[in-house]
């Protein structure tokens, strides 16, 4: 079976999309039915790109694509090109690691999508008001002409039947690789000195991240002193359209001192964080998938955050959760509270998550397509327990 993962975006760090193209890759190629991965990026993204696959297989082939940086050239790409690239290399399934525009008569291959939220519709303001209409309109066509979705969650899924219960049939959910660090370990980051207490926020500048709100619960727990009034909370994440808003919030509290804003961190470094911080603080409105959740379990991170169905579902019973209402920052004092004065937890295993295990649900469902002829899709109902 030939796959092609057309990855082609803008950000030249690694935002959750494009870890998710990278970590697809590396899950196919845990299968043996999967003969060749034809992975199609940016020839902005080839230096990301390459570290994040990291992989000497040789049935992994890189193409990376000329392009202006820009997102009309980009979308006239996938539009008119993608499906030549895809005839040529003789691809079995054509998989779009996000929405993009796609004409479906032009492949003679099964498509899929990874879905990951439908922010366009439940986070309008992520995107700009001329963009908006446009966004969604995007996502509306891809998900309609593509032969399968692949939601990154149940929450997402469930979300998507109610926007469009006529492509409901052809959903199914396959979560995000969620792995222990591959890369090797630092001991130390020279951006946080290693004796400074710091608690950990991995979120993009986006309104759904609520990182406002969580410089206002740290803001809160320093005044208090619970923490050394040297703390940090340290945000990891590229700009976005909360920027102006999380700048704002570290004016109004006089924060500046002690609230660090950091993006384009390399596997190892996060990783470093994630061991080395106090806490993760993660107080998000809603999420596509809790990959950050995951990943800090799995390094022994003590995690607080929202109570929302994204969460809940990587993170189980393994989180200190608060829910939305009256008294959110007492209730997130007093969860961090508990955090503070408990032994940190040992490192947990995720297997439902693994790169073998995904890897096996995304050849299931592309063997399936195979096998329908794509004409009618079944798997989601059948499967679906």
């Amino acid at each position: 079976m030939k796959v092609v993962i057309a990855a082609v975006s803008a950000p030249m760090h690694m935002n959750g999309v494009s870890r998710h193209a990278a970590n697809l890759a590396r899950a196919l190629l845990q299968t043996s039915v999967v003969s060749k991965v034809h992975f199609v990026a940016g020839i902005w993204q080839k230096e990301m790109f390459r570290q994040a696959c990291e992989l000497n297989d040789p049935r992994l082939h890189m193409h990376f694509v000329d392009l202006m940086d820009a997102n009309l050239s980009r979308l006239v790409w996938y539009y008119r090109e993608l499906p030549h690239v895809a005839a040529q290399l003789e691809a079995d399934v054509v998989h779009f690691a996000y929405p993009a525009p796609m004409q479906s008569a032009a492949y003679r291959c099964a498509t899929v999508l990874s879905l990951h939220d439908l922010y366009p519709f439940d986070i309008p303001e992520n995107f700009g008001r001329l963009s908006r209409p446009f966004t969604q309109a995007l996502m509306r066509r891809c998900v309609k002409r593509v032969d399968a979705v692949a939601c990154v969650s149940e929450a997402t899924q469930t979300r998507l039947e109610k926007l469009f219960p006529a492509q409901a049939r052809k959903t199914v959910t396959i979560p995000n690789v969620v792995e222990r660090d591959r890369s090797i370990r630092m001991d130390r980051f020279a951006a946080i000195p290693d004796d400074r207490t710091f608690f950990l926020c991995v979120a993009q500048h986006r309104a759904n991240k609520n990182v406002p709100l969580a410089i206002r619960i740290f803001g809160r727990i320093l005044r208090k002193r619970m923490i050394p009034c040297s703390s940090q909370l340290v945000v990891v994440g590229i700009e976005g359209p909360d920027s102006r808003a999380i700048q704002a919030e570290i004016s109004e509290l006089r924060l500046a001192a002690n609230v660090l804003l950091l993006s384009g961190l390399s596997d190892a470094e996060l990783q470093w964080c994630y061991r080395h911080c106090r806490l993760l603080l993660a107080p998000s409105k809603i999420e596509g998938f809790g990959l950050p959740i995951g990943e800090a379990l799995l390094a022994g991170c003590p995690v607080v955050c929202s109570d929302i169905p994204a969460f809940r579902e990587v993170g189980g019973d393994r989180c200190h959760y608060v829910r939305w209402g009256e008294g959110l920052l007492q209730e997130y004092e007093n969860a961090i509270r508990a955090v503070l004065e408990s032994p940190r937890p040992n490192p947990v295993s995720l297997p439902d998550f693994s790169l073998r295990t995904i890897g096996n649900k995304y050849v299931s469902l592309y063997e399936t397509l195979a096998c329908s002829g794509v004409s009618e899709f079944w798997y989601a109902t059948a499967t679906r327990t």
